[in-house]
């Protein structure tokens, strides 16, 4: 777990800027290493509590900072540009946190009160797994897949469907202690591999009540004037930006590779180069542009009232993220096919960053067609 690991966490109260500085030359240093053992590196994962992802949007009365979103994804890009991995597990610590600021306040003490530094893993989406109501809480059993980064972490949030025959049916978000959870180590994909998204197995655990709550209230947001603002944004809005700011760095990463090994063969004066370093490079800016006006699009609107919510919002950040996220496969692909042989070794960054980009865009929430229909149904309504 994170916090019993060599480097000791920020102070409670510390209430600093995050600092992608503190892990990127590391996480770059060990990405190989990280690919090959299918989670981050003791030394990366060691460093991540001085970065400030684990608090950045814990409440403040924990320590927390309750930061905004565009330092966030700028901070997740950054991280990226070293290893895509580390990047993708600093933006869900972070964004765990922001899901489990909406359980009771006594499963928040638990949490935080040592420190604003704990990291979360989380299975939420799908739902899966089985549970049954017990006095004072439940007993769940099951499996969920997906879980980024979850041998580093000391909580776990699942979702789970609650059919209590007494009440409709709904989804249920339980956090546990990692102690309670056996991790599977089922994650072997082609790109995003020292994530360490291994499947979790519970059997038997007992969830007090006060570690629960409905999925829907970490989805939709906090409703309460006093809330934070970064508490009161609904998880649509957002959940794009945030998975597509890793991709971003990555692609920044690939132009660096990739600048360099032109530089060594002596063809900076190549037509062909200079036309792809041209495009590519414009493609990459330009992502940037979307990803930063969907994050100011996400500050903005955690500083409106939670009634006042435009659909448009959420649906213009997905498709802004889903667009980004095309323009930067298309763009480190095109780096990749004209970087020569040496881009194919094992231990290139520039094909790391090739299948980082193609994985994240596979996530669900950046799919194109969706998107689109989401953006379609707002924009053409009558």
């Amino acid at each position: 777990m994170i916090s019993a690991l060599a480097t000791p966490p920020l102070a409670p109260g510390a209430v600093t800027a995050l600092a992608p500085g503190a892990v990127t030359a590391l996480a770059a240093r060990h990405a190989r290493t990280s690919e090959v053992a299918s989670c981050l590196h003791p030394e990366v994962a060691a460093a991540l509590p001085a970065t400030g992802f684990a608090r950045h949007f814990v409440p403040s009365r924990w320590g927390g900072r309750a930061g905004g979103f565009a330092e966030l994804v700028g901070a997740v890009a950054a991280v990226g540009q070293g290893c895509a991995s580390t990047a993708w597990c600093c933006a869900l610590l972070a964004a765990h946190a922001r899901l489990a600021a909406h359980l009771p306040e006594r499963a928040q003490a638990e949490l935080w009160s040592d420190s604003p530094d704990t990291a979360i893993a989380a299975a939420v989406v799908p739902p899966s797994g089985r549970l049954t109501p017990v006095p004072g809480g439940w007993r769940l059993t099951g499996r969920w897949s997906w879980a980024s980064g979850v041998e580093h972490a000391d909580w776990v949030l699942l979702a789970c469907l609650d059919e209590r025959p007494d009440q409709p049916p709904a989804y249920r978000v339980l956090l546990l202690p990692r102690q309670d959870v056996r991790v599977l180590r089922t994650w072997d994909s082609v790109g995003l591999r020292a994530t360490g998204s291994h499947t979790v197995a519970v059997e038997d655990a007992f969830v007090p009540e006060h570690r629960s709550c409905l999925r829907d209230v970490l989805l939709t947001g906090v409703p309460e004037a006093d809330a934070a603002p970064c508490h009161r944004v609904p998880y649509t809005l957002v959940a794009p930006l945030l998975f597509c700011a890793p991709a971003l760095g990555a692609a920044r990463g690939a132009l660096d590779a990739w600048t360099a090994l032109v530089r060594e063969r002596g063809t900076s004066d190549d037509s062909g180069v200079r036309h792809t370093l041209a495009r590519c490079s414009a493609d990459i800016d330009a992502a940037a542009l979307l990803l930063e006006a969907a994050a100011a699009r996400a500050d903005r609107a955690a500083l409106t009232p939670p009634a006042a919510f435009e659909p448009e919002a959420a649906a213009r950040n997905g498709r802004d993220a889903s667009v980004a996220v095309d323009l930067l496969t298309a763009a480190v692909g095109q780096l990749f096919r004209t970087a020569g042989m040496r881009a194919l070794a094992p231990e290139s960054p520039l094909q790391r960053a090739w299948r980082d980009i193609h994985v994240v865009g596979a996530h669900a929430t950046l799919r194109p067609d969706p998107a689109a229909a989401a953006y379609a149904a707002t924009a053409l309504r009558a």
